[in-house]
């Protein structure tokens, strides 16, 4: 039970709280209350670390050392290990001069707000640090001390609350009430263990106090009265913004109560832009709201805050990646934050210089630009497709990756540009709602088919390579291979190539053409000619002499499902027509067939798909234990060699007869799928 007391009572404790008791554990072997502290070299930042910092040793992307000083409230006693000892409790104002903010106290003496943080009450002070009152700029500091009984005054009592208030009570995204006008000042807590105070960061906290608590902050923090939306409408530099949020409605939503990041591109960011693409999208509404809300993001985030990368949500429900290099913001990966850390009392603004367009407000031609894909935009460009791909025609574009173009694009004629037109498919479609076995119409007026497996979805031939890219009116699917629609059944196919004309005999021979013409779901293992010459004389004389017994070989070549290669990542196990199992499998990027490898893949058919393989595949049962040497029979000589002899006997009559008595003998034995 007091482990479990202890344990939730660690999880209690604020993200703040539990870096600094990082801290304080990679401090201890130093001495009591020692805390490790991360530095930036070449300047005076300094982090309380949290595990993750530790072992990068990088904030920003930049290198750190590691230091150890006293943690908040102890100070060292001469002769003494570490930091025993607790800082001695006084009033807020001698306690400003212990804990780095000296300036502040100074000031507090000027503007007569000494006796009120000497005297009785319970008060909280965002103290700045003495290097925060050096770094306003002259004319900003003078205003304040020239005037110091009321503008002074004012400034400092801004940074004040009437109660005590520890970092626990700090939580994200709420407000205290200041001492100036009751003025509002935003806190935001932060997972990462930063706190900050109107985008001050908290440097070192928790200094008690007899009358309050001191917290010390890294800026003078400013009273800010203006929504994001007056901030946009004062801003000379934000003219075209202005003009687009008007133009979208969005006002409303930059005027509301809330905690809004908006990275609010410039004039400069949108000159940038292509007039053409910036037309199309400033006179197309959904594109403009959700160009607007890729800008806008769901919570407050202070630059102070971001001390790594991190991922964040968009209005839009896109995320951006938000991260810094030493001193710069950067937006996936850019620096492209001109102005960081502008505050509204709804939120935060930092002012871009390149307008970040979603995926949603793009043509599929830009997607395909901007991706891996990118040669197969020029492709479609030679081919005079691109008209396709910038309007607002609804369509899928099946682009092959960049890779598989590595030997340069292929030459564009009337047939490259019929197959271009089978890649770009009829309606914008979304990869999750894909479902095998189903149909889609390509432009081309081909039909293709989805094949969804355990580890990859394919349009024919071709698998997806990367997540969607959904644009304005069309989407993206990149796929790992050139399209190849089927251009008949299997036997068709068979027919149409040189290779398999012994197969063809064979099949015909065995009566199974009709089955590979029928609709199906097939997978064929075709053996080419090659296969059938290598096997020995007397296997092949057996094989072709018995019809029966060469329908159960055929059939052991034939799964009745289809798997395409982009399939095959581990062994797969098919069950062939003739009943035994057939194993595929990738070796070497090689599809290898019963450990055999394929000489092609793919070979795409209206009712299957074809693998040409340079062997005779044999089932278990059928395997010869020894191979014969029986003498070659004339006739099945000309039945293996069936194509050229077939030509031969058009010109010979003496053969035709011989050549037909041997079909007609197989058939008469043959058996069906």
């Amino acid at each position: 039970l007091l482990l479990l007391a202890l344990g939730l009572a660690a999880a209690a404790k604020s993200p703040y709280q539990q870096v600094l008791q990082h801290s304080r554990l990679r401090g201890r072997q130093h001495g009591p209350n020692v805390c490790a502290v991360q530095k930036l070299i070449g300047t005076n930042r300094k982090y309380f670390t949290n595990c993750k910092q530790w072992y990068q040793r990088k904030i920003c992307g930049k290198s750190t050392v590691i230091s150890y000083e006293c943690c908040p409230g102890y100070e060292k006693v001469p002769g003494e290990k570490g930091c025993p000892a607790a800082l001695p409790l006084s009033n807020i104002y001698e306690t400003l001069g212990v804990v780095g903010s000296a300036t502040t106290q100074l000031y507090s003496d000027r503007s007569n707000l000494r006796p009120e943080i000497e005297g009785p009450g319970s008060f909280t002070i965002f103290a700045p640090s003495n290097e925060a009152w050096a770094s306003l700029s002259a004319e900003t500091l003078d205003s304040l001390v020239s005037n110091v009984n009321i503008e002074l005054l004012n400034a400092l009592r801004y940074h004040m609350v009437d109660k005590r208030v520890l970092t626990d009570d700090l939580k994200h995204g709420t407000t205290l009430n200041s001492m100036y006008q009751n003025l509002p000042i935003q806190i935001h807590h932060y997972p990462n263990g930063i706190v900050t105070v109107n985008c001050a960061r908290l440097l070192k906290a928790d200094h008690r106090a007899t009358n309050g608590v001191v917290h010390v902050i890294d800026k003078v923090i400013a009273t800010t009265t203006n929504t994001i939306q007056q901030i946009i409408e004062t801003e000379d530099s934000l003219e075209t913004l202005r003009t687009a949020v008007a133009a979208s409605d969005l006002s409303s939503l930059l005027e509301s109560e809330g905690q809004y990041t908006l990275l609010a591109p410039t004039n400069e960011a949108f000159e940038k832009i292509p007039q053409e693409t910036l037309n199309r999208i400033l006179g197309d509404p959904e594109a403009l709201r959700d160009l607007l809300n890729h800008h806008i993001l769901k919570s407050a985030m202070c630059a102070e805050a971001i001390i790594a990368g991190l991922t964040m949500e968009t209005l839009e429900g896109t995320t951006l990646d938000v991260g810094c290099s030493g001193e710069e913001l950067t937006l996936n990966g850019k620096p492209i934050i001109a102005n960081k850390d502008v505050l509204a009392t709804n939120g935060v603004v930092h002012f871009v210089n390149e307008l970040l367009i979603p995926d949603s407000a793009k043509t599929v031609f830009e997607l395909a630009q901007e991706s891996e894909v990118s040669k197969s935009t020029d492709l479609f460009r030679q081919a005079g497709l691109s008209s396709h791909l910038t309007g607002s025609e609804r369509v899928t574009l099946l682009a092959p990756v960049n890779n598989v173009f590595k030997d340069g694009l292929p030459v564009i004629d009337s047939n490259m540009r019929n197959l271009l037109l089978n890649h770009i498919v009829k309606d914008q479609l979304s990869s999750k709602y894909l479902y095998h076995g189903q149909k889609l119409q390509t432009l081309g007026d081909k039909e293709l088919r989805v094949f969804v497996y355990r580890n990859n979805l394919c349009i024919e031939n071709a698998c997806i390579a990367a997540h969607d890219k959904r644009g304005r009116f069309g989407t993206l699917f990149s796929v790992d291979k050139m399209l190849t629609p089927p251009t008949g059944s299997v036997m068709d196919v068979l027919k149409a190539d040189h290779r398999f004309s012994t197969l063809v005999a064979a099949i015909q021979s065995a009566g199974l053409t009709e089955n590979l013409n029928r609709p199906g779901t097939f997978t064929v293992f075709a053996p080419t000619n090659e296969a059938f010459q290598a096997m020995p004389q007397g296997e092949l004389n057996k094989l072709m002499g018995n019809a029966k017994e060469l329908a159960n070989i055929l059939k052991f070549h034939v799964a009745d499902e289809i798997l395409v290669s982009g399939a095959v990542t581990a062994l797969v196990r098919l069950k062939s027509m003739q009943g035994d199992k057939l194993e595929v499998s990738m070796k070497n990027n090689v599809i290898h067939i019963n450990k055999e490898p394929v000489a092609e893949s793919d070979i795409m058919a209206t009712n299957g798909v074809i693998y040409a393989v340079n062997s005779v595949l044999q089932p278990q049962a059928s395997r010869p234990q020894e191979r014969g040497d029986e003498p070659a029979d004339p006739a099945l000589e000309i039945f293996k060699q069936a194509s050229a002899l077939s030509k031969v006997s058009q010109r010979n009559l003496r053969l035709a007869p011989v050549y037909s008595r041997i079909l007609a003998r197989m058939k008469e034995n043959s058996g069906g799928f």
